[in-house]
């Protein structure tokens, strides 16, 4: 098969899938993190403690895991395009209905209820993109991915802080920051039934050559996996390398999270002012930075092979810049630390994703890539929650960030092992024994 025609295809799915992906991550960035641009106006009209704050923020984890293998393996079965669009129209009417949330109770269980709706979105594009991708080329169509990230925090902060100020129909700022944004993720999500495709087989805008070229290729790589990698979506809940990969994603999103809710307060403390327009502008700016790392890290360690100590490298910038933006009271300083952390944590995310899926494969893909999500996110609860409580515990405003780029650190010396026993010596190079040297 012409490596000629692979490319094409590759090209023409690029541009087809890939923005739109990144668009509904986007989406669900903003009506994950608007909390934080939320908090001061929220806490001030329903009473919600730091603590109460803390564990709603948190608590969108619980129902996220609960859900994500379920979730996984319906889009398995099902196909992506109804249970992408499920999700995403789902999701945005709960985020919208964030509006009613007028006490604990009713902030606890929204929250709950939205990680339960968006359950599986991340787990389920990831598996998404391997019906399309080749191992070779995914570490860069998951960089393409995860701008959703940088760009909806680029663009969702300017844009929060407008709502906040710009309230409508009787409504708070931060009501009708809540309903504007949600219920575009459900527009979106409405739009996605008529636009995304299964499999290349039912691309009506591939020509049959391409087809063929892509499930070819894919296919190869698929009977590679069927030898080593896990056969039932069962075995893939308990296989060892499933569950290291699964402690390396959960320090990720405890530093992801430790900077997500907070980095909106860190600047209006400095700024000495509330969370506002100004607000949303100057912490746009770590995003912008982390466009940039994105797309030429990931590009460059698919080309040179090395997704893991790339991985690595990352996610110790991470915990570099958290602990720098807690060390000096000077607004430039902090926001560069801000441009290391984010640009750190975002980039090591998608480079991480090319590890399980070098040797999961059908259910097996489904099942693994989901419990990594899933149990991993929980970090995302952990992180709010610990770093309120280490600042309490060691009266120090910095004790929590510290803490959080400790595990950091930690996930940083995982993905160094996986790297260390992927070249030693005597170790096969294929894509399957690198994972499960792991």
């Amino acid at each position: 098969m012409s490596n000629s025609v692979l490319n094409q295809a590759l090209s023409k799915i690029r541009w087809r899938i890939l923005p739109f992906v990144a668009l509904m991550f986007a989406m669900a960035i903003i009506d994950r993190s608007n909390i934080g641009f939320a908090k001061h106006a929220l806490q001030a009209d329903t009473g919600l403690s730091n603590a109460a704050f803390a564990l709603g923020a948190g608590i969108f984890f619980i129902g996220y895991a609960v859900f994500e293998v379920p979730s996984n393996l319906m889009l398995h079965k099902i196909g992506a395009r109804i249970w992408l669009s499920r999700i995403m129209i789902t999701w945005g009417l709960v985020s919208a209905a964030m509006m009613f949330a007028h006490n604990e109770t009713s902030f606890y269980i929204l929250r709950f209820l939205l990680g339960v709706a968006e359950a599986g979105l991340s787990p389920g594009v990831v598996l998404y993109l391997t019906y399309w991708f080749p191992q070779n080329k995914r570490g860069a169509a998951y960089g393409i991915y995860y701008f959703g990230v940088p760009v909806s925090l680029m663009i969702g902060g300017p844009v929060s802080g407008w709502l906040l100020e710009s309230a409508q129909f009787g409504l708070t700022g931060w009501q009708w920051m809540f309903v504007t944004e949600g219920l575009a993720a459900s527009v979106i999500g409405v739009f996605a039934l008529f636009y995304l495709t299964d499999k290349p087989r039912d691309a009506k805008w591939l020509s049959h050559e391409e087809k063929a070229a892509v499930e070819h290729e894919l296919e190869k790589e698929r009977l590679l996996k069927a030898d080593t990698g896990p056969s039932s979506w069962h075995s893939a809940l308990i296989n060892p390398t499933v569950l290291y990969f699964t402690l390396i994603y959960f320090t990720v999103q405890v530093s992801v999270y430790g900077v997500l809710f907070y980095l909106p307060t860190r600047i209006a403390e400095l700024l000495g002012t509330g969370i506002g327009l100004e607000v949303g502008l100057l912490t746009s700016i770590p995003w912008i930075a982390t466009v940039i790392v994105l797309y030429a890290v990931t590009r460059y360690a698919d080309r040179k092979g090395q997704q893991t100590r790339f991985a690595a490298l990352m996610l110790a910038l991470a915990a570099v810049g958290m602990v720098g933006s807690t060390l000096s009271a000077s607004l430039p300083l902090v926001i560069l630390a801000f441009c290391l952390a984010a640009a750190g944590f975002i980039t090591v995310q998608p480079l991480f994703w090319t590890l399980p899926t070098r040797f999961l494969s059908g259910a097996a893909a489904a099942s693994g890539i989901a419990v990594i999500g899933a149990l991993g996110n929980l970090g995302g609860f952990l992180a709010p929650t610990v770093k309120t409580w280490a600042e309490q515990q060691f009266d120090s405003a910095h004790a929590g960030m510290y803490f959080l780029a400790g595990t950091a650190l930690v996930g940083t010396l995982m993905l160094l092992r996986s790297a260390r026993k992927a070249s030693a010596p005597g170790k096969q190079t294929n894509a399957t024994q690198v994972a499960r040297s792991a």
